[in-house]
């Protein structure tokens, strides 16, 4: 059986009242409406950048556009609500104008944030990378607006986060720590979930591989599973070179990632995300077929020695 399938369904969440389906995987374009990501490419202020960069996530074939305003990276420097409101507010009207059917998840840890993004802009998604740690009532406040939430894990915050991480196993850790978080939304009526092990949040960059090489363990939890690791400090730093050298590293990783039970990239290079998509659904249609006629053999073989 393939491993789209657990228990005889695949995994879903709603999303506008359709289910949004991971037999193939999906694509989650970014759109950074800050000054100060990580990666310089992917910072969009004005209007024209932010409705180039628009364009280019739709046209490349992403599924969702991930919109942030408040950069997550080590050491980030701290924003105002109202601050995070007024970059989401540009972002949004230019996005809902230019794309008013596309599927936006807004990349935010504050609740007020998340409200009002689904309330007045018609985003369908809420991805927090606090895992409801950095706001109380994020979790209460999902449940209400009946929307699909991404479950980041992430160890201190986006200013302590790299601070010499440890963990005990950080296999074992992650699994108690998504059971726990998923019984509460479970409890608050959240029940569309996607898991995100939140590389590069809170991980040195020896448990950021040891997380991947374990990632398919995961599939015990039934539910969508996001890798993030476009460009981040994972490739980088272990080729010594920058986040703007890094797309071919990003390209083996979110491979990797995707043999290992991915359903979702969140990626800052949409084409090369959905090309990998088509080639190995390529490989695994190939492997369908390759499985058939194995059986069809073993069959015709079986008739025969009887």
């Amino acid at each position: 059986m393939p491993k789209e399938y657990i228990m005889g369904f695949a995994k879903t969440i709603n999303v506008h009242g359709k289910l949004m389906e991971f037999i193939v995987p999906k694509v989650m374009g970014i759109l950074n409406v800050t000054p100060d990501s990580f990666y310089e490419g992917s910072r969009n202020v004005t209007d024209d950048e932010i409705r180039n960069r628009i364009h280019t996530i739709v046209n490349e074939g992403a599924d969702i556009i991930d919109i942030g305003a408040y950069s997550t990276r080590p050491k980030a420097g701290h924003i105002s609500i109202d601050e995070e409101l007024r970059r989401l507010k540009l972002g949004l009207t230019i996005l809902n104008k230019e794309f008013p059917n596309a599927v936006i998840s807004v990349d935010t840890f504050r609740s007020k944030v998340a409200e009002y993004c689904v309330k007045e802009h018609g985003v369908a998604i809420v991805n927090d990378i606090s895992g409801g740690e950095m706001d109380s009532q994020m979790f209460e406040t999902v449940g209400k607006l009946k929307v699909p939430y991404v479950l980041t894990h992430m160890q201190g915050t986006p200013q302590s986060m790299q601070r010499a991480p440890q963990y005990d196993n950080i296999v074992k850790n992650l699994f108690l720590y998504f059971s726990r978080k998923v019984a509460h939304l479970h409890d608050l009526g959240v029940t569309d979930i996607v898991i995100d092990p939140g590389f590069g949040f809170g991980k040195t960059l020896e448990h950021n591989y040891e997380l991947l090489n374990h990632l398919d363990d995961f599939e015990l939890f039934n539910m969508p599973l996001l890798a993030g690791i476009s460009r981040k400090s994972m490739v980088y730093k272990l080729l010594d070179i920058t986040p703007e050298e890094s797309l071919t590293g990003t390209i083996v990783l979110d491979t990797v990632a995707l043999q290992k039970g991915a359903n979702m990239l969140r990626v800052h290079d949409v084409r090369e995300a959905v090309d990998s998509i088509r080639i190995l659904q390529m490989l695994k249609t190939k492997n369908v077929i390759d499985e058939s006629k194995v059986q069809k053999y073993n069959s015709i073989s079986s008739q025969v020695i009887l």
